[in-house]
Parts: C-alpha cells; sequence; structure tokens
C-alpha cells in the first residue's frame, strides 16, 4: 500500500509540475520582447529586423523591442545576450562569421561555442562586394585595383575585425599580394559613409548593403564574392568570372536565445519567425533592398554554422593565431 501511495503522489507531482510548464508555454508571451542586434542603427542586420518584425509581432500578439548594442565587432551586443535570462523575454541577431570568429580568437579568452546560443531561425545570407568611391580616377575595374593595391597600400573599410569583410580583405592580401589595411567600423551605416565620404580607398562589404547606392550611381561595385552573380546586382561580375577564385565571402544572420531556453517557447518562437519570414509584404521589402533571406531552422541552421565554425578554423594562420 505504501508503494502504491508513492506512486500516486509522484503522479500527482508530476501532473502539476507539467500543468505549470504548460501554462506557462500556453500563456506566452505576455509581454514584449526584447532583440539585441550587435551592431548600429540603419546597418543591414538593423534595417532586415525592422523589416521582418511587424510580422512576426503579429503572429506573437506582442511587439519586439530592438536594443542597438554595437561595438567590439558585436561582442557588446552577444555578452549581454548571452547574460541576458534564459526566460524567453531577451532574443538577439547573431551574425556570422563574426560571432565564431569572436569566440575562437585565443587572444578575448571567451569560453564559449555554438552550444551556448538556443539557434532560432536563419533570417539572411548576404554575399560580400568590393565597392569604390563614384569618383574614384586611380582605379576603375578589379584588375585595376588589384594592380594598384600590389604596388599601393589601400585603406579598406569593414564592419569589424575579423568578420566577414575583414577575413575577404585579408584572403585578398594572400592570395593576390594585395596590400589592403583595415579600418573597421561599428555597422554598415558607418562603413558606408566611410566609403561615400571618400574617407577611405576601398570597402569591403555586402551586396544589402550597396546595391541601392550602386544601382543609384552613388558608389561602385567592382565585383560579387559570390559562387554566382546575384539577381538584385546582375550587372556586376564575380570575381571568380575575373579569374580570382579563390575569394568567396558572405554574412548569415540570424535569431537565438539564451542557453536553457524552454524548448516549447524555443518551438513557438521559431514558428512565429519562419511564418513572419515567408509573409509577402516581408519578403517584398526585403527584394527591394537587396537582401536574401535564406530560412534555415533546426539542423539544417545548426549545420550550416558548424560548417562555417569549420572554414573559420581553417583561416587561423591568415588570421595570425
Amino acid at each position: 500500500m505504501k508503494t502504491i501511495k508513492a506512486i500516486s503522489i509522484f503522479s500527482c507531482l508530476a501532473f502539476n509540475i507539467t500543468f505549470a510548464v504548460s501554462s506557462g508555454a500556453d500563456s506566452y508571451p505576455e509581454r514584449p520582447i526584447s532583440t539585441i542586434i550587435s551592431f548600429g542603427a540603419g546597418g543591414n542586420t538593423d534595417v532586415g529586423a525592422r523589416i521582418l518584425f511587424p510580422a512576426v509581432d503579429r503572429e506573437l500578439g506582442v511587439p519586439l523591442n530592438i536594443i542597438n548594442r554595437p561595438g567590439g565587432g558585436g561582442w557588446v551586443g552577444w555578452a549581454q545576450l548571452l547574460n541576458s535570462s534564459n526566460d524567453g523575454y531577451t532574443l538577439g541577431y547573431i551574425n556570422t562569421p563574426n560571432l565564431i570568429t569572436g569566440y575562437l580568437d585565443p587572444q578575448y579568452h571567451r569560453d564559449i561555442d555554438l552550444n551556448d546560443f538556443e539557434l532560432i531561425a536563419n533570417h539572411v545570407t548576404d554575399y560580400g562586394v568590393i565597392s569604390i568611391n563614384k569618383d574614384e580616377t586611380r582605379f576603375n575595374t578589379i584588375d585595376e585595383l588589384i594592380t594598384y593595391a600590389q604596388s599601393n597600400i589601400l585603406t579598406a573599410s569593414t564592419t569589424g575585425a575579423n568578420g566577414d569583410d575583414h577575413i575577404a580583405m585579408l584572403k585578398m592580401n594572400h592570395h593576390y599580394n594585395t596590400q589592403f589595411v583595415p579600418v573597421h567600423t561599428t555597422g554598415t551605416a558607418e562603413q558606408r559613409a566611410a566609403i561615400q565620404g571618400g574617407h577611405v580607398d576601398v570597402n569591403f562589404s555586402n551586396v544589402g548593403d550597396t546595391n541601392i547606392a550602386h544601382r543609384n550611381g552613388d558608389l561602385k561595385i567592382l565585383a560579387v564574392m559570390a559562387p554566382e552573380r546575384s539577381g538584385f546586382i546582375p550587372d556586376v561580375p564575380t570575381l571568380e568570372e575575373l579569374g580570382y577564385s579563390d575569394v568567396i565571402s558572405w554574412s548569415a544572420r540570424g535569431i537565438a536565445a539564451p542557453k536553457g531556453t524552454d524548448p516549447a517557447l524555443l518551438e513557438q518562437l521559431q514558428e512565429a519567425f519562419v511564418d513572419g519570414m515567408q509573409d509577402p509584404e516581408h519578403l517584398a521589402k526585403m527584394e527591394e533592398l537587396g537582401l536574401l533571406v535564406d530560412i534555415r531552422t533546426g539542423d539544417s541552421y545548426r549545420e550550416m554554422l558548424e560548417e562555417e565554425e569549420q572554414g573559420v578554423r581553417a583561416l587561423e594562420n591568415l588570421l595570425g593565431w
């Protein structure tokens, strides 16, 4: 009898615990959700999020409030995300390869990896470009730029140390003996202002933040660092087409939560974000801006990031690690 009674009590306790957890998930979310963006307002990640979030707000029934935390190549914001409560009310965009290089770089002694984040969904994959000021006279093609940079030091803007722009620049120096020197900025808005204002010689950036300026004649994209031409700038050749096949570059931007967030909440968030990303108005606005929506969740998203991590590890010598 005692054994039967003990089992009955345990069953009741288990039921009560399950009911409490289910009730919490059923009532989530009950208030606005903060979303940390580790780069400045007006940059690609920020703009893409502001286009997406109204559709996600409708799915969740509460607003997603953006908190911009630029600095440290993204690590000011990611550190805040890592230290946030895992109650489902703080999320953040994670940008790779910046995130990965930031925890692999031995000088920072960060005991962090992908397992410290709960992955929700990838939003955008944005290939790299090399652009110049519209009034540049020293070089007007990739061949001319590379030839000039082999004999002259040129400043090149990036969105931060060891990010996709910086790595692409280092690869160019390594493979083609160019002499690009990085000028790191806090995000794409500052970066774009630097090249358009003539404060740097060359801009290593992405399709998303330069295609409109290129089409408007405000700057000139010389090449896209992708396996094939971008549909947003079909007039721009790839580096490979031009005989420089060793450099391909991209930035991926997705949403994550702090480690330990309730799986039931993560499932709800993932469903809301994926539905929001598939919203026709969101897709139309992203296409208009030249931002490539690349929805990945679950194993597909994790495998993408793990492959990118392996790629960064292969560059350790180039990065001086």
